[in-house]
This record gives C-alpha cells, sequence and structure tokens, in this order.
C-alpha cells in the first residue's frame, strides 16, 4: 500500500521557497535538515496526522553527492523555469513498506532504489537515473523507512492542517488509471487542465488558505 507522506515546494533557493510559503500560508516554516547524501536541505512543517510539508533546495554548501540529486535538483535551469511559471508546490511523496513489489512493477516510473544516508542507511528512496520527478512530477517519488514511522516531533506544528490536494494534467484519464492501480491513500483529485499544476488547501489560523 502505498499513502500520502509529504508534499514538497521546490525552489531554487531555500531563501525563495520559505518566501513563497509565507506569501501564501502567512507562515514561516521553520528550518528542517541538511542532506549530506544528496547536497540539499530543507524547511519542514506539520499539516496533521503524519503528513508535512517540505520546502527543498540543492545546498550551495554542500559537496557533491557523487549521484544524481532527488527532485530533479540537478536541473537548476528547468527548476527555474518551473518556479517562474508558478510551478512551486512540484510535487510530492508517498511512502510505502513494500518497496521493492513497488519498484518490480513499475520501475520504469519511479527509478531506483537508494538506500540512505549512504554510511548508516535508515530509509530507501526511489529516484530516477537522471534524479528527475517521476512522470515529470505526474507521479509521487516512493519512500519506504524500513519499518519506522518519520518522527514527528523534530517537525513544527503551527497549526496548519491539509484539507485537500488536486493535481491538474492534460493527461488525467490516463493518471487516474494509473493511480487507481497503484491504489494510493491520500493521492491527489486528478483534474483536467492544460498544464501540471498543484493545489493544496491548507487550514491556518487565519483561515483557509491555498498553495501552489
Amino acid at each position: 500500500m502505498l499513502e500520502l507522506d509529504h508534499l514538497t515546494v521546490i525552489a531554487p533557493t531555500l531563501a525563495e521557497g520559505v518566501a513563497h510559503v509565507r506569501a501564501c500560508l502567512d507562515i514561516d516554516v521553520p528550518f528542517g535538515q541538511r542532506h549530506g547524501y544528496m547536497g540539499t536541505y530543507n524547511h519542514l512543517l506539520q499539516l496533521g496526522g503524519r503528513v508535512y510539508l517540505e520546502i527543498v533546495a540543492r545546498d550551495p554548501d554542500a559537496a557533491p553527492p557523487g549521484r544524481a540529486r532527488w527532485f530533479g535538483l540537478d536541473d537548476q535551469r528547468k527548476v527555474r523555469a518551473d518556479w517562474d511559471s508558478g510551478r512551486r508546490l512540484r510535487g510530492w511523496v508517498a511512502r510505502t513498506d513494500a518497496i521493492d513489489a513497488v519498484l518490480a512493477a513499475r520501475g520504469h516510473i519511479f527509478g531506483e532504489k537508494i538506500a540512505l544516508p549512504w554510511a548508516e542507511p535508515s530509509f530507501d528512496f526511489a529516484i530516477p537515473i537522471d534524479g528527475s520527478l517521476p512522470l515529470g512530477g505526474a507521479a509521487p517519488s516512493i519512500i519506504d523507512r524500513r519499518g519506522k514511522p518519520r518522527s514527528m516531533e523534530s517537525i513544527a506544528d503551527l497549526g496548519a492542517r491539509l484539507r485537500s490536494f488536486s493535481l491538474e494534467h492534460p493527461g488525467a484519464e490516463a493518471l487516474s488509471d494509473l493511480y487507481r492501480e497503484i491504489g494510493i491513500v491520500g493521492a491527489p483529485e486528478i483534474l483536467r487542465g492544460p498544464a501540471l499544476c498543484y493545489r493544496a488547501q491548507i487550514e491556518t489560523a487565519r483561515g483557509l488558505k491555498q498553495l501552489c
């Protein structure tokens, strides 16, 4: 089974990502962690239950990871182009306890299993060889935490709660079929639209806000 784990704002710089979420939600999302093994870093915010928001960007001070970074962050031209066109909530991650089975059936979509961190792995993440987002971001990235749920204690809870999540896409019917076949709990509602576009309705202390 797959289940919504977290939403990802993929930013050209972490400062721009934090500023965008502040403008959308009126919330300053605190720093999360550095991923030395991927050359990235993030800010994190709880969204209710075991779901959270990640603002992620390439870490300019990190050493190269030795392979393509996740979330397409090696292709900074594309990250910037998506950002400037308004595609900022750019993807999401689904969790599973059976990543090998998921990839055996659809590794051509989700990529190869990578054990992370390199030195002492505690989880597995599926990443396409070139580091790109699965189906250009229309499909989720896959994480398997090896039976240990992600601790929410280290993620700030500022009262934000995810109320709805949708994806507009020109191939909505085919994408809906894929999602149905995979079986993902908490997957976005898929709507026909001219281009890929995620929208999240998030309840905050100042009312219902939209993040896209």
